[in-house]
């Protein structure tokens, strides 16, 4: 479903991504993990052109993503951060409405639809969708920022260290409900993480990130019981249960 050919990223004399060749397959939740500054949002923003590679191709379903409109291509992904950036003067159901609002959905159809969402989160309609996100826990906001990415059902969901500036209880909560969410709605999911047990839980495939280079793929199991290097290894503990 997306395949990165030969992609390079420099800026400047600075390489940041070097040669990567990798397929991420429909309906897989595909994580990155790695140190800080080894490529891993880079490559995120690649997929949905926040970023444009120095060389190399993007293809989602065999077709360039450059041969993509911008708008097209954006409409067709969420994306959820770890800064949960929703709009501080719209409330929650303003915040999940947006693309359905920009996609020409009715008022009807738009608000029933975040009713049923916010349902499947565990925030009652009734009692959220007119607070602001000023009265909201950090694991609330959250829990909108997903909606707000999903609610159009976009084939692909492009998730960037999402859930790690929350407490131990709420991101156990958010790792379960983005799990469910993603089976219930067959999405590919592409997810940055640098916690190794997240990783393990979440990932039907790891992509290992060192200096800009994926030096491992394969499933956390395997990944974990044979690394391929002392740096894996060292990253995933030691753990050769």
């Amino acid at each position: 479903m997306i395949r990165f050919e030969n992609i390079t990223k420099s800026y400047g004399d600075n390489r940041v991504i070097t040669n990567l060749n990798f397929e991420i397959a429909k309906g897989e939740f595909f994580v990155l993990i790695g140190p800080s500054g080894s490529g891993k949002t880079t490559t995120l923003k690649m997929i949905n052109r926040l970023i444009n590679p120095s060389q190399g191709d993007i293809y989602l379903n065999n077709k360039n993503i450059t041969e993509f409109s911008l708008r097209e291509l954006r409409l067709d992904m969420g994306y959820v951060l770890q800064q949960i950036a929703l709009f501080p003067n719209l409330t929650v159901r303003g915040n999940i409405e947006l693309i359905p609002e920009m996609k020409g959905w009715s008022k009807a159809q738009r608000l029933d639809k975040v009713r049923e969402l916010l349902a499947k989160v565990g925030l009652p309609a009734d009692k959220y969708l007119e607070r602001y996100p000023r009265d909201l826990s950090g694991g609330e906001q959250q829990r909108v920022g997903i909606l707000r990415a999903i609610i159009a059902n976009p084939s692909i969901l492009l998730m960037d260290e999402p859930f790690s500036a929350l407490d131990p209880i709420s991101r156990k909560q958010l790792q379960d409900l983005t799990l469910s969410l993603q089976k219930e709605l067959g999405m590919t999911v592409v997810f940055v993480t640098h916690d190794i047990e997240e990783a393990k839980k979440l990932a039907d495939r790891i992509a290992v990130f060192q200096e800009g280079q994926i030096v491992q793929l394969d499933n956390p199991d395997i990944v974990a019981k044979n690394p391929i290097n002392d740096f894996v290894a060292d990253l995933f503990g030691g753990d050769n249960q």
